[in-house]
């Protein structure tokens, strides 16, 4: 979850400026002022949204690739069909070639259908009226194979295309990612995150019973408190906010998809007054945040880059919706 600064909490945070960032001091006087806590916090959490974000941006084009692999193995084992059926038809043609020949001489049309190239005899093909009624129907056929396999190779050539598109996509969102979270492990906001973080705890929960699929999966994602946000990880030992609910709810044999626009789509929403434990609850207007309702108005996620697996209030985000699986 993107927590936002509160008033409370960041004020209390602030108590701690000096251990992080050191007030004005003579040196002060000659050199550009330090950034003080506030706006080092406020800058960390931004780049924070920003890593969650474009962490659920890549694990939708993750699943995309998945899709589009996938489909791109169909297309080519069509496509290899499709290259077997018109050879066992070019040799059809080419008995019948033979056949007519030792007959009555080769005729040209045939002559002209036994040249492999597949687009020539596309052509030729519509002069078969020319040929009696049972050399026509083999050449129609022919005709047919010719124009599937063509198909089949221009579906394939489309998916191995968009599998690369992805991969570059995903590649280039990999290095933006990548270069945000280089900036928020700089020391001075690595320390004033730490200050902030202290504030941001609460106790341990624990889940009596559990007799829904929603509670037993929220007892599951309570077991991995203190674990590392890592983006695109969905476990044991480290998650992303999506990877939390999707490691939560497999270990109840439930298998959703790793992306909060997916796992929008993937159960019955419900109002936030009929909340109950083990509801996904998602914020922001993007829908790029996802956590599993405890009760009493909190929740357990995993709240961003830099941040534990912890229980928080549900209050502190842009509230958007919640979902039941099961």
């Amino acid at each position: 979850m993107r927590k936002l600064s509160g008033a409370a909490g960041l004020a209390a945070a602030t108590v701690a400026l000096a251990l992080v960032v050191p007030g004005g001091s003579s040196a002060a006087q000659t050199t550009a002022p330090k950034p003080n806590l506030t706006t080092l916090v406020a800058q960390a959490k931004q780049l924070e949204f920003q890593i969650n974000a474009l962490s659920e941006q890549y694990d939708g084009l993750r699943l995309q690739l998945s899709h589009a692999q996938a489909d791109a193995q169909i297309a080519q084992q069509a496509a290899a069909r499709g290259e077997s059926a018109l050879s066992i038809g070019e040799q059809a043609v080419a008995r019948l070639a033979a056949e007519n020949y030792m007959n009555s001489g080769l005729d040209p049309t045939l002559q002209a259908l036994t040249i492999g190239n597949p687009q020539q005899f596309l052509s030729q093909a519509s002069t078969i009226a020319e040929l009696d009624q049972s050399s026509g129907d083999k050449v129609h056929t022919l005709s047919n194979e010719v124009n599937q396999a063509l198909r089949d190779k221009q579906v394939a050539d489309q998916q191995v295309a968009s599998v690369t598109a992805l991969e570059a996509q995903m590649n280039a969102k990999k290095k933006i990612i990548d270069a945000k979270i280089d900036v928020v492990n700089g020391a001075a906001m690595k320390q004033a995150m730490a200050v902030f973080t202290q504030t941001g705890h609460y106790p341990n929960v624990i889940i009596p019973t559990a007799n829904t699929v929603g509670e037993q999966a929220l007892q599951a994602a309570i077991t991995r408190e203190g674990d590392p946000y890592v983006w695109g990880a969905a476990g044991p030992s480290a998650f992303d906010c999506s990877g939390l609910v999707v490691w939560a709810y497999a270990q109840e044999g439930i298998a959703l998809p790793h992306f909060t626009g997916d796992l929008w789509n993937s159960g019955v929403h419900v109002t936030r007054a009929d909340l109950e434990p083990g509801d996904l609850v998602f914020f922001f207007a993007d829908i790029s945040h996802v956590g599993i309702y405890i009760g009493d108005g909190m929740m357990i996620d995993a709240p961003d880059f830099g941040q534990d697996v912890q229980v928080q209030p549900i209050s502190l985000d842009p509230y958007v919706g919640a979902v039941r699986i099961g």
